[in-house]
């Protein structure tokens, strides 16, 4: 997968209408993903051919929401040029043929399909055909729709993609509902990359998915979260989406590995900070230790508390003043040692 990274996940910030049909909005929200340390600045290709004609006549508000929020193929193509200038991928979600094609010409680094269009075999085929990774929802959907969809894609030779864990709600009602071992699942079962598109309030549950090894973390960004508009409540702000994207370098290095591993620093440390036996008090020569005469204190760099027990009934071999750090010299050989020296 040409855009995905080897050691942490790729951090789309999903712009989509969140400019308000503003291009110097949509300029702004650029340059906050950019100072965020997202990845990509994504947009939605989307205008009138979407909806039914029929529908799109009776329906004041919607055509209302088309005059406000949808871009031009002019201004898309801007917007992908200031993402050039900015040095930050740009890419946006197609909804038509004419805006596959469109969308393609502009060399963006994978193609995304929306989880409305994974059961749209003739949409995927268009994505395919650009030779691009595509990105794909699975929002609505289930294992026998995404594994129909990925027949489809590979039926024509594509099987760059990733599959993002997606629950279509904005937001969901409750963070039960999210379930995010699918992520797991779905790579158990279908074997590609698994990454996730985030719609609750808030970074926890997307800190949660990095953590769980999502390679591609789409999540909606605005400027405002109180500006109108479809998606500012459940976006991230730049605050947010710099969480994000610093917890995606850090998580996946602290998952590390299953293998115990005791770092030179904590050894370090251990010499400090563990406990090590000492004289309870004033030791005379000859006195046979028993347990009260023994203490645990710092440093940890002589015997171990757990290894106190082999002092104990042997006799001191010179004076030994309170809080010393005991050691196997301070006492006579045991008997079993003083078999095997003879």
């Amino acid at each position: 997968m040409r855009f995905l990274k080897d050691d942490c996940p790729y951090v789309i910030a999903e712009i989509g209408a969140n400019h308000n049909g503003d291009m110097e909005q949509a300029r702004a929200h650029v340059r906050a993903a950019k100072s965020a340390g997202a990845d990509a600045a994504k947009f939605q290709s989307w205008g009138t051919g979407l909806f039914a004609q029929s529908f799109y006549d009776k329906n004041a508000e919607l055509k209302e929401a088309v005059a406000a929020y949808a871009v031009a193929e002019s201004d898309m193509a801007g917007l992908a040029q200031y993402c050039r200038e900015t040095k930050i991928d740009f890419a946006s979600t197609p909804c038509s043929a004419p805006e596959m094609a469109a969308l393609d010409a502009l060399d963006p680094p994978f193609i995304k399909i929306a989880s409305m269009d994974l059961n749209h075999d003739r949409m995927l085929i268009d994505a395919a055909k650009t030779g691009r990774p595509i990105i794909l929802s699975t929002g609505f959907s289930t294992l026998a729709e995404i594994e129909h969809a990925l027949g489809t894609l590979e039926g024509v030779g594509h099987t760059d993609t990733v599959l993002l864990h997606c629950i279509a709600m904005y937001p969901p009602p409750e963070d039960d509902l999210v379930n995010l071992r699918n992520m797991e699942m779905l790579q158990d079962t279908f074997g590609y990359p698994v990454g996730y598109s985030d719609h609750t309030t808030g970074v926890e549950v997307t800190l949660a998915a990095i953590a769980l090894g999502a390679t591609v973390i789409e999540k909606h960004f605005t400027l405002d979260k109180t500006l109108p508009g479809w998606d500012h409540a459940v976006s991230a702000d730049p605050a947010d989406m710099a969480i994000i994207t610093s917890a995606a370098k850090r998580i996946p290095a602290a998952l590390g590995s299953r293998r115990r591993i005791i770092s030179d620093g904590e050894r370090q440390n251990a010499d400090v900070m563990r406990r090590s036996v000492v004289a309870a008090r004033d030791i005379r020569a000859g006195e046979i230790l028993t347990e009260d005469h023994l203490e645990f204190r710092r440093p940890g760099t002589g015997i171990s508390p757990n290894d106190a027990g082999r002092l104990i009934g042997r006799a001191v071999r010179h004076d030994i003043a309170a809080d010393a750090l005991l050691s196997d010299d301070d006492v006579a050989r045991a008997p079993s040692q003083v078999e095997c020296a003879a």
